[in-house]
């Protein structure tokens, strides 16, 4: 699996181009476009990847901003949680701060809630529901490459606000509580913001999951 990471828009968000292999014309999943579709285009199309689908973790602008012109370009399928579908469908209602946008909504194709298994671009994904950040957030679980796509649920050496309208922290607590008791230690976190880390090194060394040890 090639995975590369385009950091986006003004509050710096990971969207991640994730290919099959590496060879021209491989199969490719785009996760969290959040801005700048001109240059995600452009590298989509520098790699000759074949984009089958869009997976969105949650519904923040910053994760969904470019999804419109993307799905357009690509014609690649969205697949949203579907307790956020309603925000991709109309972005514009739900940014918080002035400033930012305006964005294009979309209809999404697909919804997820959790526990679902994808068959995308020839990759096997497991949808994992870790809300708190959000109030539907979704993580993509890629078991075969021990790769987790952990949107704003855990970054490397933080965890991702609840100052937001139905963030919670107890629930995003118990959200990567699960992910920490179930998958391995080794597995690759590609978070929504910030460096790419690891699970075992965010159990020793993140301080924000303190309360997680006790």
């Amino acid at each position: 699996m090639d995975v590369r990471c385009f950091t986006v828009g003004p509050v710096a968000e990971n969207c991640y181009l994730v290919r099959e292999s590496s060879a021209p014309g491989a199969r490719a999943l785009l996760v969290d476009p959040g801005d700048e579709p001109d240059r995600l285009a452009q590298a989509i199309d520098s790699l000759q990847a074949r984009v089958e689908a869009i997976l969105i973790t949650h519904c923040h602008f910053d994760h969904i901003g470019a999804v419109a012109p993307m799905a357009r370009k690509t014609g690649a399928p969205v697949w949203v949680p579907a307790g956020e579908q309603h925000v991709l469908a109309d972005i514009n209602s739900y940014v918080p701060w002035p400033g930012f946008g305006p964005f294009e909504s979309w209809q999404a194709e697909h919804t997820v809630v959790g526990g679902e298994r994808l068959e995308l671009a020839g990759l096997t994904i497991e949808v994992i529901a870790t809300p708190g950040h959000s109030p539907a957030h979704v993580s993509y679980w890629i078991a075969d490459e021990l790769a987790l796509f952990s949107g704003d649920v855990l970054f490397r050496g933080s965890v991702g606000r609840t100052d937001l309208p139905g963030a919670d922290w107890n629930t995003l607590l118990a959200s990567i509580r699960a992910l920490l008791d179930r998958l391995p230690g080794e597995t690759v976190v590609y978070p929504g913001h910030m460096g790419i880390t690891t699970l075992e090194r965010e159990r020793l060394t993140n301080p924000f999951l303190a309360e997680i040890a006790r």
